[in-house]
């Protein structure tokens, strides 16, 4: 007897089969997200929402990260109905073009920075560490 696959394992595949064949532009910012680069703040790559596979994502902070190739001018609607289904779970969605990501690539790090130290305002971390603790 043969499973079907639920609709969970089906995407958590497809999320890992987006990892394993990155974009370049996606590969390219990735190298600027992870580890922690900005603000300290953890991203993850091709992490599942609530049926989507997102580009990027700070759960801690609820932000979202898009890059978007040429194929995005068609799916203009499908994009608008996704981002704001994503948003209606409190993320905000920040979107960039993938030769954005190549070009002016200051700016658009610059604009993730700005949003991400916003972002940490308003959500402080759940577990700070008490006083006199993580300051050595």
């Amino acid at each position: 007897m043969r499973f079907k696959p639920n609709a969970h394992i089906k995407a958590n595949r497809y999320a890992q089969a987006l990892r394993n064949a990155p974009t370049d532009a996606e590969r390219f910012l990735w190298q600027h997200l992870r580890n922690k680069h900005i603000a300290g703040v953890k991203f993850r790559r091709q992490f599942g929402i609530d049926g989507y596979i997102v580009d990027f994502v700070s759960l801690e902070i609820g932000l979202i990260i898009e890059l978007d190739g040429g194929q995005h001018v068609q799916l203009h609607q499908h994009d608008q109905q996704r981002d704001d289904a994503l948003r209606a779970q409190g993320f905000e969605v920040l979107r960039f073009w993938n030769d954005a990501v190549f070009t002016q690539t200051e700016s658009v790090l610059e604009q993730i920075y700005e949003r991400v130290c916003s972002l940490k305002l308003t959500h402080p971390h759940p577990n700070p560490p008490l006083e006199g603790e993580g300051t050595g």
